[in-house]
């Protein structure tokens, strides 16, 4: 096991042109949980989907909180570079090109810290439920990466203002992003599937 590696599945894509998937959990989950989601999002895909490697009451997590929203931000930045090394692995090992990311709870919080900190490793990304995950980001240069930001009005976890300032961050840094606000909690609805799924297909069109 080298320093970059991540307990992970990889399944080969189905279909031709469509971009690979980095699939990332949310507290308590494993490499097989986005699966399925992946599968409904983007069924011709190319999907890698690795473990986090820091656990909390013996939960997977990609990085250390210190409390309920309150990260652990210099284990963040340790975190997000260990994941964007495994990723240049795997493209290699592979033969894959940049992923976008999906991520979930925690899974959407150490893709947005790679956006800031490693804005190569990925195409683009899915945050599901993200919140602003560095207090003090470095100025990423994202040249247009698109980015769909879905949150939850009844989140109980992420602040609306958070969520927002996420958005502008992201913005600001020159993604383009595509933030909507659904009515539901912390939790993934249909709602959620349904734009996901036709957000991928026109940053793929887009794309082509």
């Amino acid at each position: 096991m080298t320093e970059n590696s991540f307990i992970h599945r990889f399944e080969p894509a189905t279909g031709a042109g469509s971009s690979p998937l980095l699939l990332l959990h949310g507290t308590g989950g494993d490499e097989n949980d986005l699966l399925g989601l992946g599968k409904m999002i983007s069924p011709g895909s190319a999907q890698l989907s690795p473990r986090g490697r820091v656990l909390e009451h013996g939960m997977p997590r990609f990085f250390r909180r210190l409390a309920e929203g309150v990260f652990d931000e210099e284990d963040v930045r340790r975190r997000a570079r260990e994941l964007g090394d495994f990723v240049a692995d795997a493209r290699q090992r592979y033969g894959i090109a940049a992923p976008i990311a999906v991520g979930f709870s925690n899974g959407a919080n150490i893709a947005a810290a790679l956006l800031l900190l490693k804005p190569d490793v990925l195409a683009g990304a899915i945050l599901l439920r993200a919140m602003v995950p560095l207090s003090d980001p470095p100025k990423a240069e994202l040249d247009g990466k698109p980015v769909l930001l879905l949150s939850g009005q009844a989140d109980p976890i992420v602040p609306p203002n958070n969520s927002a300032r996420l958005a502008a961050l992201l913005s600001e840094s020159g993604a383009s992003v595509s933030h909507r606000v659904l009515p539901a909690g912390h939790q993934l609805s249909q709602a959620d599937v349904t734009l996901a799924r036709d957000w991928i297909g026109n940053a793929a069109a887009e794309a082509a």
